[in-house]
């Protein structure tokens, strides 16, 4: 094999890295987390009182067993319903309180919505009928002790998807859908 070969190897092995990075979600391009860079939370449920600590990523893997704590503190609770949230979700609320240097409480209005859940608050009006959140898409949420304004700007600047800012209701919406944003 002549060191021509292994340097178109090398030459394609970096462009299929390269073309796949274009293609990963904008979270992940936008993430500023090393791999191995543990993630923690604490998440404070505003309709249930509930809180956790966790630490949902070690720093290789995402942990089952936090994860599905995270889970069940974003369920529907008027329906009691849990679903499997996008990771990128948890990734991104990490993401934004790393990129303000927040520590303290991310504060959840909602998660995970059910179907039946979504058609009542969309009869009162003001949620999408065919919302992010039923989809486990989408958390609406703010951080205790941070600007709502802040958040937004931050959500926007990191890239992460879907963003709505909802001031009179004192949070941010995420989702892992296509990048956009609206004002609530």
């Amino acid at each position: 094999m002549s060191n021509l070969d292994i340097s178109r190897r090398k030459f394609l092995t970096l462009g299929g890295l390269a073309v796949g990075a274009c293609v990963l979600p904008n979270i992940a391009v936008a993430s500023p987390f090393q791999v191995t860079t543990p993630r923690t939370m604490l998440v404070r449920n505003l309709h249930t009182g509930e809180e956790l600590e966790t630490k949902y990523f070690n720093g290789k893997t995402y942990v089952g067993k936090e994860v599905r704590r995270l889970d069940h503190l974003c369920r529907d609770f008027r329906q009691n319903e849990i679903a499997r949230i996008d990771r990128r979700l948890y990734d991104a609320i990490a993401q934004i309180q790393s990129y303000l240097g927040h520590e303290g409480y991310a504060q959840l209005f909602s998660g995970y919505r059910s179907p039946k859940t979504n058609k009542m608050l969309a009869k009162r009006g003001g949620v999408a009928k065919k919302s992010y959140h039923m989809k486990a898409q989408a958390i609406d949420f703010n951080l205790e002790g941070v600007p709502l304004a802040k958040i937004h700007k931050a959500a926007l600047d990191l890239n992460i998807g879907g963003v709505g800012y909802y001031p009179n209701s004192q949070f941010v919406h995420i989702d892992t859908g296509p990048v956009r944003n609206w004002r609530g």
